[in-house]
């Protein structure tokens, strides 16, 4: 099921950014630190209470400011708020409430989310007093923090946690994939949910963003049970807002959390642009098996050498997914619409491979043999014992004498050895480091 959403918001410089990195980094999170994944961290992934949720940090929200950056900005803090479950209001204890406080506050009242008020920049005993003021915006009881210092992120997410949906029964079989399209507008993402079904089921329009909600459509081939979740465009509040890279991956969000296998569709016809890269990057981050999706094939030009020269662009974009396999598609002439199937079933199958134990650490012992491990100020990375501790994605823990000493490129090499050993296209793997704990 799709993990809860914080989305933090509040006007510019209250600290929001120091307050987010604070909860997704102060180990509260688990977080895949890795180069190349993507430059503009919209959102990140956290752990409280045994809860697993979803943060969005959004920039400042200036009421008046008509600017087109401000404006873009204010947008995309009103699109976190709609995909929220509960919202972190930030204000600021040493500028008091202001004139933006009391017209954002005005904003959260009519989006009848759950709101938790906290005052920023309580940094010592003495401005414990100055969070009284905040009663008056009416969201109740204010949480005193301070992001410099790291105090009271703790009662922060005590009182976010308590908004948080309770789980609810997946309402798919275990036997069932669950399928998610995304990518930017005009794609081809609509079209082609329609071809892979065969018939109109949700509107189809040359406009970018007429897809309003995510769509879940269950279908059978082949034996086999799907759901395709249709990832939603950008929603009209008032106003026709143009799309950016933000808003696709906004509302990609939740489909992304609740799918098995997870469609990034290109449009062949335009070939790739960033924006591409960072919608493929929160699947990654998610762990979600994935599948690069050329769409729109049918109308490039090509001769017998475009495709493997189309693949290796992408393989070149594409670096912090190398493991997910590329389907050159039609969705307007059905064109290698049956190819798509069979590598959906296969990444499905081994986002949930589990590896014996043994044959793991076999497999380590000779990657550490063929290449010895890194040594740091004199003291050599020495590797103890593997084990596979999770599915969806492959995760595995390898117990070590310092994980201070295992350095990303050793990791790399290791998941690598574990790759050429087992078949794990499609998904990507998790390798983290523990002490050994000595007897």
């Amino acid at each position: 099921m799709a993990k809860p959403i914080i989305a933090i918001v509040g006007r510019p410089n209250v600290g929001k950014s120091t307050i987010f990195n604070r909860i997704i980094g102060d180990r509260l999170a688990i977080v895949e630190d890795k180069p190349g994944v993507t430059r503009d961290r919209l959102y990140g992934r956290g752990v409280w209470l045994e809860q697993e949720f979803s943060i969005i940090d959004t920039g400042g929200i200036e009421i008046d400011g008509e600017d087109e950056i401000l404006r873009s900005v204010r947008i995309q803090a009103e699109l976190a708020i709609e995909e929220a479950d509960v919202i972190v209001f930030m204000v600021d204890a040493k500028a008091g409430v202001t004139a933006t406080d009391q017209e954002i506050a005005e904003i959260l009242y009519k989006s009848r989310k759950p709101v938790v008020l906290a005052v920023n920049k309580v940094d010592n005993i003495q401005r414990q007093d100055d969070i009284y003021e905040f009663y008056t915006l009416g969201f109740g009881d204010p949480v005193g923090i301070s992001g410099a210092h790291g105090l009271g992120i703790g009662d922060l997410l005590d009182e976010a946690s308590k908004h948080f949906p309770e789980d609810a029964e997946d309402e798919y079989g275990e036997d069932v994939i669950k399928v998610a399209l995304i990518g930017r507008p005009n794609v081809g993402k609509s079209s082609l949910v329609n071809a892979m079904l065969g018939s109109e089921r949700v509107i189809v329009s040359d406009v970018a963003g007429t897809t309003r909600d995510a769509i879940d459509t269950p279908f059978e081939k082949d034996g086999q049970k799907y759901v395709l979740i249709d990832t939603a465009g950008m929603r009209k509040r008032g106003k026709v807002y143009e799309s950016t890279e933000k808003y696709s991956v906004m509302r990609a969000m939740k489909a992304i959390e609740r799918a098995d296998v997870v469609l990034v569709v290109i449009n062949g016809e335009e070939g790739i642009i960033e924006q591409d890269k960072h919608i493929a990057g929160y699947a990654h981050e998610a762990g979600k098996a994935s599948i690069i999706v050329v769409n729109k094939w049918d109308v490039v030009e090509k001769d017998d050498k475009t495709m493997q020269q189309f693949t290796t662009k992408i393989r070149d974009h594409f670096l912090f997914m190398s493991y997910a396999p590329v389907v050159f598609v039609s969705a307007k002439t059905g064109q290698r619409l049956h190819k798509l199937y069979p590598v959906v079933n296969k990444v499905a199958e081994n986002h949930s491979m589990r590896v014996v134990t043994h044959v793991l650490n076999d497999i380590i012992n000779e990657a550490v043999a063929l290449n010895t491990p890194p040594t740091d100020k004199g003291r050599r990375l020495k590797l103890n014992y593997a084990t596979q501790v999770a599915v969806k994605p492959p995760t595995f823990m390898i117990f070590v004498n310092d994980p201070e000493l295992m350095h990303f490129s050793y990791e790399r090499y290791l998941e690598n050895k574990i790759r050429e050993s087992f078949d794990f296209e499609g998904t990507p793997l998790r390798i983290f480091t523990r002490r050994k704990s000595e007897d």
